[in-house]
């Protein structure tokens, strides 16, 4: 294997779906989001994991918040995060994968309710935005859990996260040593976002373009990620939980282009990427045989 692969659209192959099968089969994602201020995070994260093909999928979202996520919510099933943190946690065990942190907020309470979520969770675990913040100077933490873990820090974030400065001086190889450092996946973004794994192992990808740039994108992405590692068949069809983590960051991307072919990149918006989650992973669909 190259030291770096580059993601091209052939190389993304979904599964068609059974004609017999029912939600239970695409995963159980349970997402923790949001706070005061934040109530967009949450619902872009969820409607990126039901628009990417996830069976089921619960986002629980602080109290003072509640009553308006759930007035944005459809497909999803919000739900307001009780205040005793072991039936969170008690609930991710429920789930096929568990997101943490879009939106969350940096208060000292939902730092705890993070790291309780780091270390209680025993499935596989989507770490974006504050779900990173919290884990600066204890990313030892990462270490100790046992199921797969991915981290999907920008570069400001992974410098917080690693104790370095800004400009990344070298994004391949600094991806590399905090995957290998933490265990995780790590999911580098940026301009040909990252993805790499505690082998050594490295994916940059090649869609996506700078209307992304805007707020909601990253919370889109970190629900593809959590819903395509939700579904077995998906996690089948490839060689490595960081491929396919790969390919989810590749699909995201390859919406963000049509939608700006669509509206432009001044002019596009996280909805629109959204919509096209759609065609993209249709045309990548094998076809039935």
């Amino acid at each position: 294997m190259s030291e770096v692969i580059s993601v091209q659209g052939e190389m993304v192959k979904l599964p068609r779906r059974e004609r017999d099968s029912h939600k239970g089969d695409y995963g159980k994602v349970l997402i923790v989001a949001g706070s005061e201020g934040y109530t967009g995070a949450p619902v872009f994260a969820a409607q990126g994991a039901l628009r990417s093909g996830a069976g089921l999928v619960y986002l629980g979202v602080p109290h003072s918040v509640y009553p308006i996520v759930a007035t944005r919510c459809s497909g999803e099933m919000p739900f307001p995060l009780p205040d005793d943190k072991k039936r969170v946690i008690e609930r991710a065990k429920e789930c096929d994968v568990v997101l943490v942190g879009p939106g969350m907020g940096r208060s000292e309470q939902a730092q705890e309710l993070i790291l309780q979520l780091v270390e209680g969770v025993e499935g596989p675990l989507v770490l974006d935005a504050d779900g990173l913040n919290a884990l600066e100077g204890r990313t030892e933490r990462l270490r100790r859990r046992k199921a797969l873990t991915v981290l999907t820090p920008h570069d400001g974030e992974f410098a917080r996260l690693t104790g370095g400065v800004l400009p990344l001086h070298n994004r391949v190889e600094q991806a590399k040593q905090l995957a290998r450092d933490t265990g995780c996946v790590v999911v580098l973004k940026g301009h040909k976002t990252l993805t790499a794994d505690p082998q050594g192992r490295v994916w940059r990808n090649t869609t996506g373009n700078p209307g992304m740039a805007k707020g909601g994108s990253g919370d889109i992405l970190a629900g593809v990620i959590s819903s395509f590692l939700g579904q077995k068949q998906m996690v089948e069809q490839t060689s490595c939980p960081a491929e396919l983590v790969a390919w989810a960051v590749y699909c995201h991307g390859a919406a963000g282009d049509e939608a700006a072919v669509q509206w432009g990149e001044y002019s596009m918006l996280p909805d629109d990427t959204l919509q096209a989650i759609g065609g993209v992973l249709k045309v990548h669909t094998q076809a039935m045989q």
